[in-house]
């Protein structure tokens, strides 16, 4: 079975067409609710995911605003431990750009004109047509913002989708058969081990950096690799022997994390 991602403006009926197509399809549907639900089943707390709402710095919550590299590391470990499965729908979070280079993927991308955009809002929503305009214009400021500090890109690039679905001239019904027609090609349902395994490996590494960052631990002091499942490499230094073994505890204690390969240098502050 596939596995999507859908990246959509609000006020373009996406919500709609990929409930549809996961319907349609018979897959599990990863919206908002649904990767809080799957970061607490891996373990984190759910203050660690109190939001996934895609908005640029100053607009997050506690977490963002405290502690972005937590955020992202827990963001992207879901995104992973999903796509390691090799099928469902993801809608947004940068999940497009998370996986641009897995090739099981298929990258849908759902856009109308604004003025489209203001006429479904003003319909479903029962919105004034200034509120909707307000509304689409603070959204897709957040969005464009949070895609471009958490990956340095834009999420308008055509690069990153394999498939454009104007809602100015198709309805959702052939949204849908296009995203189900493209998603049952060969080319997509064939999904190498290969793959999927590293998928798993790199949703492992990103629980382990999130994991020291919540202990307090910097991210730009260690490196993180998973050289096979559930093997934890972790590259970098510390001032003392003590802060050093706490590393391998913190890493240990991550699930999933079977064996710590630590690479970790003692380097005492100067004057010590």
């Amino acid at each position: 079975m596939p596995l999507i991602t859908i990246t959509r403006n609000i006020g373009c009926g996406g919500t709609t067409i990929a409930t549809r197509v996961a319907k349609e399809l018979q897959l599990e549907l990863y919206d908002d609710r649904r990767l809080e639900e799957e970061a607490t089943r891996m373990g984190f707390r759910p203050v660690d995911m109190k939001s996934l709402d895609e908005k640029a710095p100053g607009l997050f919550d506690r977490l963002w605003g405290q502690k972005p590299e937590l955020y992202l590391d827990l963001l992207q470990s879901v995104i992973f431990e999903v796509a390691r499965r090799g099928q469902g729908i993801i809608m947004g979070h940068g999940s497009q750009m998370l996986l641009r280079d897995f090739g099981c993927a298929l990258h849908v991308r759902i856009f109308a004109s604004d003025e489209f955009r203001i006429n479904h809002l003003v319909k479903q929503r029962g919105h004034s047509r200034e509120a909707a305009e307000s509304l689409m214009r603070k959204r897709d400021n957040e969005r464009r913002g949070f895609i471009r500090y958490a990956f340095h890109m834009d999420w308008n690039d055509p690069s990153l989708y394999d498939l454009f679905i104007n809602r100015d001239k198709l309805s959702i019904d052939s949204a849908v058969k296009l995203i189900v027609k493209a998603a049952g090609s060969q080319e997509i349902r064939e999904c190498s081990m290969t793959a999927l395994d590293s998928m798993e490996r790199m949703s492992l590494s990103r629980k382990v950096e999130a994991a020291l960052i919540k202990n307090d631990f910097s991210p730009h002091e260690f490196h993180i690799e998973v050289p096979q499942k559930g093997v934890a490499r972790v590259t970098g230094w510390t001032h003392s022997p003590d802060e050093k073994e706490r590393v391998v505890e913190v890493v240990k204690g991550v699930p999933g994390v079977s064996d710590v390969e630590s690479e970790v240098a003692v380097v005492p502050m100067a004057g010590s």
